[in-house]
């Protein structure tokens, strides 16, 4: 039905917008529905010009239009060679003549166009703020071009268009059986770190309000919001009541942190957790490594690591593996790029990696090289299986397109993306002390063997990470991580038998 009316508007008539030959809006009306459509459709043709840079990602124009109508379910667009047209439900609400090949401005305007048309129909696109508005309608042409690309808000647009930015105070927390909202973590250097909160901390009241008044998404507004704000808590501690005042701010996260632990005799354990695979966290990295002389051994933990950058991948892996090819980077239709870091290793410490299924990007590149390289354990649970690298757009408005439309492969070109990989020793299987006791006997009486299914990649995933899922519940992941990792950091024969495997 949609399609028979479609034809038969463009056979009879179709709907005129203004009476300009060279545009669809009138100079004297610039605003509407909130929207500058100049500046609006400036933005989309920057972003389709610079879209066709990249090929569409081997797709063309009309895809990319017709996935407006991923933005509403009632929606259906279609691109034809003369004509664009837009039909609500089993109503045609708008009908354009289709622009000349490259003429880009006319590509923004129609799109403008269209999503004029749906904030009428559309209370969620009608309510968004202009830069919302970008979020959702990039997300919605990126379904049709790259499904996993994105649009990046431009932070300085968001503060001048809305007059915020997301702050915190800096610690998170969870009600117990009673009621009580105890807290649960502190962030470093954070307002609430700075007050001296601690974990383990009772907050009675925020603001005035009783917690048992407050609802969990109160509670969540009052610690999260936009620019900064005042809370004023009641705490009970170990060492009785107190009144904190706190202002929430921003929360910068490093790219790395470093944790010397002491291993008596043997040294020191470094304890490193990367959060993304920068040219800093190379920099955090390299100093810790260099700064100790009696490393025993290595905690590398990329639980939740990613990154895009495949210099910064690289400089990483050749901390610890030396000038060795590392992965392998494919472009659309184009052929494999070898990636080799440029320098020699600078320890040769016996490591730990510690991956899950947030580990991803370049990170799933560098689990890769400490297995192929047998340079390190594997422990946790399967990586996410999306390696791919983005390619960053920067636009005019000062936020920028992100299409992942490079795939990563291992530096001996195995499968990454769809696939990831399988730790040697699958966490989820030990969850208490006593199957910790009982794995580690089970391992030096060379009763282990493990099955290596990273080099099979014809075996079905999904089963596989079935064996070994996600980690939902049971005790505290992070303490069981440490100690299962610093068990095999600290018994080489441990070691040893594991890494052979």
């Amino acid at each position: 039905m949609k399609i028979l009316k479609i034809i038969s508007f463009l056979i009879f008539g179709f709907i005129p917008l203004c009476t300009s030959a060279d545009s669809l809006f009138f100079d004297d009306e610039p605003v509407q529905d909130g929207l500058n459509v100049k500046n609006v459709s400036n933005t989309f043709a920057d972003i389709y010009e610079k879209l066709d840079s990249v090929r569409f990602g081997g797709k063309n124009i009309n895809i990319a239009i017709e996935s407006l109508e991923n933005l509403n379910k009632n929606a259906h667009v279609a691109a034809t060679d003369e004509r664009v047209v837009l039909v609500w439900g089993d109503t045609i609400v708008g009908n354009y003549p289709r622009p000349s090949a490259k003429d880009w401005y006319g590509f923004g305007e129609i799109t403008t166009a269209l999503i004029l048309k749906m904030r009428a129909y559309d209370a969620r696109l009608h309510n968004a703020s202009e830069s919302e508005m970008y979020k959702l309608t990039v997300d919605a042409l990126m379904q049709g071009v790259d499904e996993n690309g994105r649009y990046i808000f431009s932070r300085d647009a968001e503060i001048k268009e809305d007059g915020r930015i997301i702050t915190s105070a800096g610690f998170i927390g969870m009600r117990d059986e009673r009621g009580n909202f105890r807290i649960t973590g502190v962030y470093k250097s954070s307002p609430a770190d700075l007050a001296g909160i601690a974990s383990g901390d009772l907050v009675s009241k925020i603001n005035g309000r009783a917690i048992s008044q407050m609802s969990d998404a109160d509670i969540d507004s009052v610690i999260n919001g936009f620019n900064s704000g005042t809370i004023k808590m009641r705490l009970i501690t170990p060492s009785g009541n107190r009144d904190v005042v706190l202002r929430r701010a921003t929360v910068v996260l490093a790219d790395a942190d470093v944790v010397s632990r002491d291993a008596g005799d043997n040294g020191v354990i470094l304890e490193i957790v990367v959060n993304k695979i920068t040219d800093n966290a190379v920099a955090i990295v390299n100093e810790a490594l260099y700064s100790h002389d009696n490393i025993s051994g290595v905690i590398l933990d990329l639980r939740a690591a990613t990154g895009d950058d495949i210099r910064a991948a690289a400089k990483m892996a050749g901390l610890f593996v030396g000038r060795i090819p590392v992965m392998r980077v494919i472009e659309t239709a184009a052929a494999e790029v070898e990636v080799v870091p440029g320098a020699d290793a600078v320890t040769d410490a016996p490591v730990v990696l510690l991956l899950s299924n947030m580990t991803r990007g370049t990170a799933e590149a560098l689990v890769a090289t400490f297995y192929e390289n047998g340079r390190g354990v594997l422990v946790g649970t399967p990586t996410a299986g999306k390696a791919r690298i983005a390619t960053i757009i920067d636009l005019d408005n000062g936020g920028a397109l992100e299409l992942l439309n490079k795939t990563i492969k291992t530096g001996t070109g195995r499968r990454l993306d769809g696939f990831g990989v399988f730790p040697t020793v699958c966490l989820s299987n030990i969850r208490s002390t006593s199957q910790e006791e009982a794995f580690f006997l089970n391992v030096i009486n060379g009763g282990f063997e493990v099955q290596d299914f990273n080099r099979n990649s014809d075996v079905d995933v999904d089963a596989l990470r079935k064996g070994c899922p996600v980690i939902t519940s049971g005790e505290d992941e992070d303490a069981m991580s440490l100690a299962v990792a610093a068990k095999i950091l600290t018994d080489k024969k441990v070691y040893n038998r594991l890494i052979a495997e």
